[in-house]
């Protein structure tokens, strides 16, 4: 799995009703990782497991979150262990848990 991060959105424009109030995360599952249904299915765990990550990072981030053939393979822990690994990576001391 590879993780793309953005701490802080660009800047919108003053009144903006869109403003960010949590982080976002997106999920890239190509057709390298299997047919549909594999790649739904991966999807489905890849949310899941941010779901219980997102709260460590800041309200104006975007992580986008890119499977990886072995993906397919992996199940859900595993798939959890990759994404805290690289999160830890990426936020150091900033993103220890809450």
């Amino acid at each position: 799995m590879v993780l793309h991060y953005l701490p802080e959105r660009p800047e919108q424009p003053a009144g903006d009703a869109s403003s960010p109030v949590a982080a976002r995360a997106g999920f890239v599952v190509g057709k390298s990782v299997g047919n549909s249904v594999v790649r739904h299915r991966v999807t489905r765990r890849l949310r899941a497991v941010v779901r219980t990550e997102l709260d460590r990072l800041p309200a104006s981030a975007d992580l986008v979150v890119r499977a990886r053939p072995e993906a397919a393979a992996a199940d859900s822990a595993a798939l959890h262990r990759d994404l805290t690994a690289g999160l830890d990576r990426l936020l150091g001391d900033r993103g220890a848990r809450r």
